[in-house]
């Protein structure tokens, strides 16, 4: 056999392997993915705020001579034709994108007029393309408007066969008027509608001053303004920020007002709910709060929309404060939502970046200059171009027995105008184009008129062209035009500003709660109940099988349950809610993230003003304000860091720790040389070579220290001033009787 190997053939399969690192093939791949995700669909460009798929639908439309005064198409008529001509994607997102533009509750300024079921605030579908119409709007014309006349940049469709605009002229700054949201990869784009006409008194005013500030602007342009209305609570210096930032968020609330019924009652009528919040899902909700008893203030919800929105809240009892009542349910539901502000966009070069207010408008100003001067080149050649016929026309009229005897006896009647008169082809063209009925003198009489007008428009454009100021007050002018065209009923706002009300919400909730006494039973395996009054004797409780008393205490139904776990963490429980002593309870980890292996080291009643001391396995802790523990979450609040060991009520006149290891040596020193943290890890309480903290107790200097034995008796310490030292100590070892467990409690 030969050594020789023989090379394949040539267009072989050898031939298309790429030899070359995996992680170089998927990063080039994936980052060419990113890429066209980012500027051929999640994000809008900044000059017209659209993306690629809503261009397409709006100048497909136009291509279809939609305009407002047409009659409508079916949309899958518009549909197959953005397909087929411009956006190779599926039909359902087109049919989507042009739905979201007919929707009134989702556009600020709809630029699709859409004719049948649209889909609603309830959240309800729209109805399949071939039952419903559309046709642009007034908007959209805007948007468009001198697209014929070489304004913006074409780019071949994605099959070459036609073209389709770049960027669209875009008469307003439809990019925050409209909004836009999107998702691409590795960033997000979030921008909240606006009111148009503010944006374009914003415009103006940089127009006026170009080195207004954002604060400047936002003299105009207070804030967003969302189609469904609502009552924006965002303080101005945040919104300052976010607009200086392009980065942030606005709190948006439910606009409701009160309405007697007579004889001292009351209900709450909502009529506009904030931006993106199905009505549908926001009255379940609320029924699931009444249902769940989570909003005890409310006692009923009814649905009485029409054609507007009408929510009817009942409270459950008159004397609940309408303001109280709102504030609960702002906390609890939809009602209130924040609505997250990134104004991440393309800029003209197609670049992703986040950009603020006035960076924004800057470029919107400067996208509206370019169309401007584009459309006077374009405008300038086509006066060019007439007058040139003109000026054939005139000179045939002056001379016109000579073109008429040229034209009768002459073989070859242009070649001789041209040589004659020094004309161009197009001139002789028309001269020869020109009817009988044209000669009159009434005809050349018009063509001088039209000349005349000509060359001053030619003057004019010019003269603008040549002058940054004057192209920059007919952008304004031409913004004037715009926001008159916009009309009152566009351009009044419907977002209205308000002061969060300062209202103890839950105040009003406990003090409709009935105060009873109670007691909470917590048993070893972690299962909890309340039992109404108080258990005097624990042995005549129950528990299931193989399980036991962990923690007894006394209550009462307006109360807050703290419970301190292993891992540091503070859970917050309502006693009015915990479950019936009827039976074994429930247990406690459905109610909280607790973990099986976490324990729980205390559970108390949280009293107003109180403060506790924390201490850690390792040796540290500090003094806790109880108040600092409190959070209704079920994944808890971490208060400690380290493994929780020591819960300790600081009562009034506890003045001295003693503290004890699991080496047996105590150490006793000032309270004082404790800090008083809302969180962390604390200082140092006792040094040891091995082993950790076993067990702490506070006492008051005055009444002494004292031990309790496993079997319950209390042991009066008198020498405890000997095991006095400073904090951080190594500490004496146990007197003569202490504890063999260590403690100076029994567990």
């Amino acid at each position: 056999m030969s050594d020789t190997t023989t090379a394949p053939p040539p267009g072989a399969p050898s031939d298309r392997i790429i030899d070359e690192p995996l992680s170089e093939a998927l990063s080039r791949r994936y980052l060419a993915y990113a890429l066209s995700v980012i500027t051929d669909r999640a994000l809008p460009d900044v000059r017209d705020g659209l993306k690629p798929v809503q261009r397409r639908v709006l100048y497909a439309m136009r291509e279809m001579r939609l305009n407002p005064d047409a009659a409508a198409r079916k949309c899958a008529k518009v549909v197959g034709e953005v397909m087929g001509g411009y956006h190779p994607h599926g039909d359902q997102s087109i049919y989507d994108t042009l739905v979201r533009m007919a929707q009134d509750f989702a556009q600020r300024y709809p630029l699709v007029d859409g004719q049948g079921n649209f889909g609603n605030i309830d959240g309800d579908n729209p109805a399949a393309m071939r039952y419903t119409e559309a046709k642009l709007t007034a908007a959209a014309t805007l948007l468009l408007d001198g697209i014929d006349e070489d304004a913006v940049d074409f780019k071949p469709t994605y099959d070459g066969q036609d073209e389709e605009p770049v960027v669209l002229p875009t008469g307003f700054p439809n990019l925050l008027a409209n909004g836009s949201t999107g998702i691409a990869v590795g960033m997000a784009t979030s921008i909240p509608p606006h009111n148009a006409g503010e944006l374009i008194d914003a415009c103006l005013a940089l127009l006026t001053n170009p080195d207004a500030s954002t604060a400047d602007l936002m003299a105009h342009v207070k804030g967003p303004d969302f189609p469904t209305g609502g009552v924006i609570v965002e303080p101005a210096r945040s919104l300052l920020e976010t607009y200086e930032t392009g980065r942030g968020g606005v709190r948006l609330r439910a606009f409701w007002e009160k309405e007697e019924t007579g004889r001292g009652t009351y209900q709450i009528v909502v009529t506009q709910i904030p931006y993106q919040v199905k009505k549908a899902d926001l009255v379940e909700q609320l029924a699931q709060l009444i249902e769940d008893k989570k909003a005890p203030l409310l006692g009923d919800v009814r649905d009485e929309s029409a054609e507007d929105v009408r929510l009817v809240l009942e409270p459950k009892s008159r004397n609940v404060e309408p303001e109280v009542l709102m504030e609960s349910l702002f906390k609890l539901s939809d009602l209130e939502n924040r609505f997250s502000v990134n104004l991440n966009v393309l800029d003209a070069r197609g670049t992703p970046g986040v950009m603020g207010l006035e960076t924004v408008l800057k470029a919107f100003l400067d996208h509206r200059r370019d169309v401007l001067v584009r459309r006077a080149r374009h405008r300038l050649a086509k006066i060019e171009a007439r007058l040139h016929i003109l000026d054939g026309l005139l000179i045939a009229y002056l001379n016109l027995d000579e073109v008429i005897r040229i034209v009768r006896y002459e073989e070859d009647p242009k070649a001789k105008l041209i040589e004659a008169f020094e004309l161009s082809e197009l001139q002789a063209d028309a001269i020869l184009n020109t009817r009988l009925r044209q000669l009159a003198r009434l005809e050349e009489m018009e063509l001088r008129r039209e000349h005349a007008d000509l060359t001053e428009e030619r003057d004019g454009i010019v003269g603008m062209l040549a002058s940054d100021k004057a192209q920059w007050q007919l952008v304004g002018a031409g913004l004037r035009q715009v926001k008159a065209a916009l009309g009152d009923q566009l351009n009044a706002r419907r977002s209205i500003f308000a002061d969060a009300p300062e209202v103890d919400a839950e105040a009003a909730i406990e003090a409709m709660i009935v105060r009873e006494p109670i007691t909470v039973i917590l048993s070893d395996r972690g299962w909890i109940r309340a039992a109404k009054g108080r258990v005097d004797d624990p042995s005549e409780l129950k528990f299931k099988e193989g399980d036991k008393l962990a923690f007894l205490v006394a209550a009462e139904t307006t109360d807050k349950l703290l419970i301190f776990a292993s891992d540091g963490r503070f859970f917050t429980l309502a006693c009015d809610k915990l479950p019936s002593a009827r039976g074994h309870g429930e247990p406690l980890r459905l109610m909280i993230d607790l973990d099986d292996r976490v324990g729980i080291v205390d559970v108390f009643v949280h009293r107003p003003g109180a403060r506790r001391i924390l201490a850690g396995k390792e040796g540290y802790g500090f003094i806790l304000p109880e108040a600092e523990a409190i959070a209704f979450r079920r994944a808890g609040k971490q208060v400690l860091n380290g493994a929780a060991l020591v819960s300790l009520p600081l009562r009034d006149g506890d003045d001295q720790l003693a503290v004890i290891g699991d080496n047996g040596k105590v150490l006793i020193f000032p309270v004082s040389e404790l800090p008083e943290m809302p969180r962390g890890k604390g200082v140092k309480l006792q040094s040891y070579r091995e082993g950790g903290l076993r067990d702490a107790t506070a006492f008051a200097e005055a009444d002494g220290a004292t031990w309790i034995d496993t079997a319950g008796r209390t042991h009066q310490w008198d020498a405890w001033r000997e095991w006095s030292g400073r904090r951080a100590g190594a500490g004496k070892l146990t007197p003569k009787g202490f504890p063999a467990t260590k403690r100076f409690r029994p567990k």
